[in-house]
């Protein structure tokens, strides 16, 4: 699924009233129809319902909602500004006038002065105060401290599109608490960049997509930098066994993995390379590990390094797909030379690789390496491992950003893990994955992840597609953990154990 910028948005909005050939008002009433819907699924009639209707679309929005919900019998009080007066949108004019045609009784029009009405826990707020229509933050002004005064009631909220004081692509410049802290936010048609990021996460509380029916037309014919990866993208990308096929047909995966007191990280990531369908799948790992390792997962081949505790050779001694390194090895001096002196020759085979966990812990021991990673290698930093190597950033939009801008530089793949995992590519283009559950928060789920991708390479997968699937996959395979083990009970070893499944529940 694409993900619009609003400039987009209104394009696509224009573009659907001409091929149409209907008025803006048509599109504010399927709006409300919908978001009319939702509010009536979650509230009974007799609960207080206070709207608050700015003077743009988003107003008209709010306005029209109201006008549907008393038709149900439901009592809104509605609070339209409309300061200074002759401010409003036509659409919202359209809005208000049919609301008062249609016997709404509980309605003030705030031109100047705004008496603020009571509120608490037990009401239900609709907030249609700005959407998509602001240009700048708000100012310290009449409008900041409505919402404060929302925000503050204890009250329910549900914002129409996007919170009042928020922008749906960037928003380096709000200001949290000049924004409306929705519980639960009904966007209209598309969901927008804003929601991915954890920094909007208590501003837009749960959210809901509402069709409105736009042109499909007008929508193909934007070209779009984010993406939203859903599982029936996912099925297309997989690739359905035939018959006569053999291990050889899957290719091999080489992991270089664990270190003295670490061995747990190599048997995850050998584990979630073995589900992957990976034909043959070999772990590197100090000799310490070798009782663990052949034991714990006895599918998987073991390789012994040189040292009994730490990785200090990284060479390549069969044709590996699939090489991921880091999970559990360390930073010690030796395993740091070691890494740079593998990466300086991958660079010059032009041989992709994924780097995770203590991989780029070396890299940000020693930043120089990052020159060295060859192209459209994969690296699956969480917020701390990303700020190590790129420096400290204060939000999750900034990280994102530096991600954008890095990906380019280096043409590598960044896996910026979180709730919804960006994978951003070289070219700009950043995918959101929608799979996944807060119950996958447990050590080691990085691990399966960095093994899982290995085994995906091996298959023949390139890098960009390997990333999607194993991202997707991922995830769905911990919401599988979950339903059998809880929220608090999942392990890594859960995900691990469910990637085979999760495979099979795409593919049907």
């Amino acid at each position: 699924m694409k993900i619009y910028t609003n400039d987009q948005i209104r394009a696509i909005d224009a573009g659907t009233i001409r091929r149409e050939g209907i008025a803006g008002i048509e599109l504010v009433e399927r709006a409300a129809e919908g978001i009319a819907r939702e509010i009536m699924a979650r509230w009974r009639p007799n609960k207080r319902i206070v709207v608050f209707a700015g003077p743009g679309n988003n107003g008209a929005d709010a306005l029209a909602t109201a006008r549907l919900l008393m038709e149900q019998a439901y009592m809104p009080e509605v609070y339209l500004f409309n300061i200074g007066g002759n401010r409003l949108h036509p659409d919202c004019r359209e809005s208000r006038d049919r609301f008062l045609a249609a016997g709404g009784s509980k309605f003030t029009e705030v031109i100047k002065n705004f008496e603020r009405p009571m509120l608490g826990p037990d009401d239900l707020v609709i907030d249609g105060l700005f959407g998509t229509g602001l240009k700048s933050p708000l100012p310290s002004s009449g409008y900041v401290s409505v919402i404060q005064m929302i925000n503050e009631s204890g009250a329910t909220i549900v914002s129409i599109d996007i919170p009042s004081g928020m922008f749906g692509d960037w928003n380096t410049e709000a200001i949290n608490r000049n924004i409306i802290n929705a519980s639960l936010t009904l966007t209209l048609q598309f969901p927008r960049l804003a929601f991915f990021l954890s920094d909007n996460d208590q501003l837009v509380g749960n959210w809901k997509v509402i069709d409105i029916n736009l042109s499909r037309e007008e929508m193909r014919a934007q070209k779009a930098q984010f993406y939203l990866v859903q599982q029936q993208d996912i099925k297309s990308l997989l690739h359905p066994r035939k018959k006569f096929v053999s291990k050889a047909d899957f290719g091999s995966a080489i992991i270089y993995a664990g270190s003295y007191g670490m061995t747990g990280a190599a048997v995850l990531a050998a584990k979630g390379a073995s589900r992957s369908g990976a034909g043959k799948v070999t772990v590197h790992s100090p000799r310490c590990a070798f009782y663990v390792l052949q034991s714990t997962v006895p599918s998987a081949m073991y390789e012994a390094d040189p040292d009994n505790s730490t990785i200090s050779d990284f060479t390549l001694r069969k044709d590996y797909k699939g090489i991921a390194i880091g999970p559990g090895i360390g930073t010690s001096d030796n395993t740091v030379n070691a890494l740079e002196s593998f990466l300086k020759v991958a660079n010059a085979n032009s041989r992709p690789l994924i780097l995770d966990a203590d991989a780029l812990n070396c890299i940000a021991m020693r930043p120089s390496m990052l020159n060295y990673i060859p192209v459209l290698s994969i690296i699956t930093p969480h917020a701390g491992e990303f700020d190590r190597l790129f420096g400290e950033h204060a939000s999750a939009e900034s990280r994102l950003r530096k991600a954008i801008e890095v990906a380019a530089y280096h043409r590598i793949l960044i896996i910026l893990k979180g709730r919804y995992t960006a994978i951003v590519r070289p070219d700009g283009k950043v995918y959101f994955n929608s799979s996944g559950t807060p119950a996958m928060a447990t050590a080691g789920s990085g691990d399966v992840l960095t093994g899982l991708l290995a085994g995906l390479l091996a298959q023949g997968y390139n890098p960009e597609i390997a990333a999607l699937l194993g991202c997707f996959i991922h995830g769905l395979a911990g919401e599988m953990a979950e339903s059998a083990e809880g929220e608090y009970g999942v392990t890594a070893d859960d995900i691990a154990a469910n990637i085979g499944r999760a495979i099979k529940t795409i593919m049907e």
